[in-house]
Formats: C-alpha cells, sequence, structure tokens
C-alpha cells in the first residue's frame, strides 16, 4: 500500500511538472530532461509512469476536466457559470491547468495527442448540464444545448486567450462576467436572469465557499 501511494505521488509530481514545462515551453520545445528537472525524479520513476512525451502530453490533457470541478448547485445554469469563472480563476495560478490549456490549443502537439478531446469533453459536460437546465424549466424555449454549449466552449477559449495574451489573465474574471452578461438573456428564462451571479469574482466565492462547506448564491 505504502509503494502504490508513493507512486500515485510520484505521477503526480510529475504530471504537474510536466504542465508546467508544457506551458512555459509549448510541446515542441519542451524536452523530457526539462521535466525531470522541474519535477526532480529519475529517469527511470518517469519513464515507468509515461513511455514518451506524447503520453505525458497527454496525461497534461486528461487532468483539464476535472480541474473545472465545482460544487452541485440547485440552479443548473448558475453552476454552468461557477464552473467558468472557478476554471478561470484556477487558471490564473495553476501550472498543470495552464499547461493543459497550452497543448489543447498547441497546433504543434502531434496526431498521437489529442489535443481536441478537452473541447468534446467541456461541450459533453455543458450539454448534459444544459438538459438538467432544461428539464428544471431554466432555459429558453429556443435553445438547443448542444450548439449554446458548442457556442460557450468556443467563446471561453477566445476570451481566456485573449486575456492571456493582453493581460497575462489578470483580467479574465472580467471577461468572462462580460461573456455571460451576453449569452445568458439569449439563454435562461426571463424570471431567472436577475437571481444568477456572473459577477467578476464568482470564482473566487465559490472557491471560498466549497473550503468552508457552504452554499454561495447570487447574494453572496
Amino acid at each position: 500500500m505504502a509503494r502504490q501511494e508513493r507512486a500515485v505521488r510520484t505521477r503526480r509530481t510529475i504530471v504537474e511538472a510536466a504542465g508546467a514545462v508544457f506551458d512555459e515551453h509549448g510541446y515542441a520545445a519542451t524536452t523530457i530532461a526539462m521535466v525531470l528537472e522541474r519535477a526532480e525524479v529519475t529517469k527511470g520513476a518517469l519513464y515507468f509512469h509515461f513511455p514518451s512525451k506524447e503520453s505525458l502530453a497527454q496525461a497534461v490533457l486528461d487532468e483539464q476536466l476535472s480541474l473545472g470541478d465545482v460544487p452541485p448547485h440547485p440552479c443548473k445554469l448558475q453552476e454552468i457559470v461557477d464552473m467558468t469563472f472557478v476554471f478561470g480563476h484556477r487558471l490564473r495560478s495553476n501550472a498543470l491547468l495552464k499547461g493543459s490549456v497550452r497543448l489543447t490549443l498547441d497546433q504543434c502537439a502531434p496526431p498521437g495527442v489529442d489535443h481536441s478531446g478537452p473541447f468534446r469533453q467541456w461541450s459533453d459536460r455543458v450539454v448534459e448540464m444544459l438538459q438538467g437546465a432544461r428539464d428544471q424549466g431554466e432555459l429558453l424555449p429556443t435553445v438547443q444545448p448542444r450548439d449554446t454549449a458548442d457556442l460557450l466552449v468556443g467563446a471561453f477559449s477566445g476570451v481566456q486567450l485573449m486575456s492571456r495574451a493582453l493581460h497575462g489573465r489578470e483580467d479574465l474574471g472580467h471577461r468572462i462576467s462580460v461573456l455571460w452578461a451576453h449569452l445568458l438573456p439569449s439563454i435562461a428564462v426571463p424570471g431567472l436572469l436577475s437571481g444568477l451571479d456572473s459577477r467578476p469574482d464568482r470564482g473566487t466565492r465559490v472557491l471560498a465557499s466549497a473550503e468552508s462547506g457552504e452554499l454561495v448564491g447570487a447574494e453572496a
């Protein structure tokens, strides 16, 4: 059991180090030696878990969806909003998430690295959540979950990329807030709009409430 736990910790250390290096240098310029230096593990330990740079990159990509997890909310639309803000908040400081996002957008990644996977996975998750919102009567009747999910994922990707290029993601919360100000009126039933919280600091408050075990509402 102790050996298994140590292996899990070592693998996590390697993946987090790889995320940081991929974020800083991109896929093509990243080398196994760079990851070894950052992770401070032996070459044997790394190759035990990851036989190639491609498999290491894929592991970093595969972590992305879990880093958008948020506490459940009675209002499914609010939960979707929260997911974008929490993801954006973590994107400012989490090296693994930064590396995963850069790999998603990195067209230099070889065919063996599925950098399109996160787009499909995020879209599928949002579709499922929108269907839940529809079942609860939160959506306008014109909303098509798949089209709306694809639009949201694409728009969010562009917003965070622009924020990184212009301001190092320092204004990402504001940009996500503006995005929702334009999208929510075309998605949510009118009676729900005033109760939805899409203020720029929403991600910070959601994560703080998750740590305290309390639900943060629109009034918080």
